[in-house]
């Protein structure tokens, strides 16, 4: 007779537990979570939920030091006119944030420190592209300042945040509306779901589709016969995948591995109250010293969640087998790199010794002078530039001197701000 053997996993007991009351953030009074919203963003630093603002679009930036109660006048993030629809935080860099709305517009924004005394209105750019809702965010995960945009006009738009310059627009690769987006490892390729329930593997250097349609797959296993949406979360330094369903109690948990049947179940989280949304935080962001190898922000009506896994261990000491070496806040290419089609993989740090977020780091934008690049909005003449009338080349030469003072004016005030706002921190530091 043949025995059954039971297959050993150092992740077969990993537990999940709610967080304190005290580690939550709770009655967020400022407005209620949106029904769009399916997750919030969070990094080591920070939580982000989007919220409804009298019909405009705004979310709210926590802290993540200081939970509890959230006052009702505590500042939004706020700028679009319409619902926003997603937002995502810079892998490389903690205080910046990207946000996508129903108005057909994305913001990129800087989150100081300090929590500011009103509402930030003012983003660092804006980019305008879409002539639809924008639904999907993400930015790249190797090259600085590269962020992904898809809207409801199905077409993909890579951005250089840095210049505000469309680097690529993927216009014609979906017949229908995009649901999600994800880049791989390196950010070399893509893999997107679409209304005509086909997946794409698309490289978008080339603008080609590399491969779809896959005909079977690897496993198959079923839930339940709930018709909410699934939100996957995974982790490739465990090969875990965590699935939470919207509007669910529960998240299961499953181990990947390159050996039949792929997919082995390991545990399920299950809660009383169901979730309107989750967040998941970067590997960089867990207590290593409590072994814990995920962190969920769980949203409620009024609530924010933690919810912990830890693989219990006896000893104190780090656990290398738990943590490996994950990807850490420094770029490996700058966008005009990754454009030109250098690949590189995401710069790795320890957690041997925790993780320390680095200090606000100001994310700066030079745009490109539009008169250098803007093509001619008439016919093309054969005079020449000297053959202008003499009061024309003087009022372009005006404009461009205003142009020239003003913007110097504008770099002023933004050094003068960004010098009050340091002081203004250190204030804030040194009376907690």
């Amino acid at each position: 007779m043949s025995r059954r053997v039971v297959r050993q996993s150092k992740f077969r007991h990993v537990f999940g537990q709610a967080a304190k009351a005290d580690q939550a953030y709770e009655d967020i009074r400022v407005s209620k979570v949106t029904w769009d919203s399916s997750f919030c963003a969070v990094n080591p630093k920070f939580l982000a939920i989007i919220v409804e603002a009298g019909g405009g679009g705004a979310f709210i930036v926590l802290p993540l030091a200081k939970t509890g109660r959230v006052d009702k006048n505590f500042p939004l993030v706020t700028g679009h006119t319409a619902p926003v629809l997603d937002i995502d935080w810079c892998p490389h860099n903690d205080n910046v944030i990207a946000s996508a709305s129903d108005d057909t517009t994305i913001m990129v924004w800087q989150i100081p420190d300090y929590t500011p005394m009103r509402n930030i209105t003012e983003p660092i750019i804006t980019l305008e592209g879409h002539s639809k809702r924008v639904g999907i965010l993400s930015w790249h995960p190797t090259a600085r300042n590269v962020l992904l945009s898809a809207g409801g006009d199905s077409v993909i738009i890579i951005w250089n945040v840095g210049t505000g310059e469309v680097l690529l627009s993927l216009d014609d690769m979906h017949p229908d509306v995009i649901h999600s987006v994800c880049w791989n490892s390196n950010g070399s390729l893509l893999a997107t779901t679409c209304k005509d329930k086909t997946l794409r593997i698309i490289d978008p250097r080339k603008g080609q589709v590399v491969a779809n349609n896959f005909e079977e797959p690897v496993a198959l296993q079923e839930m339940d016969t709930s018709n909410g949406v699934l939100l996957p979360f995974y982790d490739p330094d465990s090969s875990i995948v965590y699935l939470c369903g919207k509007g669910d109690s529960s998240i299961r948990y499953f181990e990947i591995t390159d050996e039949p049947p792929f997919v082995h179940y390991l545990n399920t989280f299950s809660s009383k109250e169901p979730q309107r949304g989750m967040g998941f935080m970067p590997k960089r962001g867990l207590d290593v010293s409590k072994c814990e190898i995920a962190r969920f922000y769980k949203l409620h009506e009024r609530k924010c969640e933690p919810i912990i896994m830890t693989v219990p261990r006896k000893s104190d000491l780090f656990q290398d087998d738990l943590y490996p070496d994950t990807p850490g806040p420094e770029p490996a290419l700058e966008a005009d790199e990754w454009l030109a089609g250098q690949d590189a993989e995401p710069v790795l740090i320890s957690l041997r010794d925790g993780y320390v977020p680095p200090k606000h780091r100001e994310l700066r934008v030079t745009k490109r002078n539009i008169l250098d690049v803007r093509p001619p909005s008439g016919p093309r003449r054969s005079q020449s530039a000297s053959d202008a009338p003499l009061s024309q080349q003087h009022t372009l030469e005006t404009l461009l001197e205003e142009i020239k003072a003003l913007r110097e004016r504008v770099q002023a005030q933004e050094q003068r701000i960004t010098a009050l706002e340091n002081m203004l921190c250190e204030l804030v530091d040194g009376t907690d």
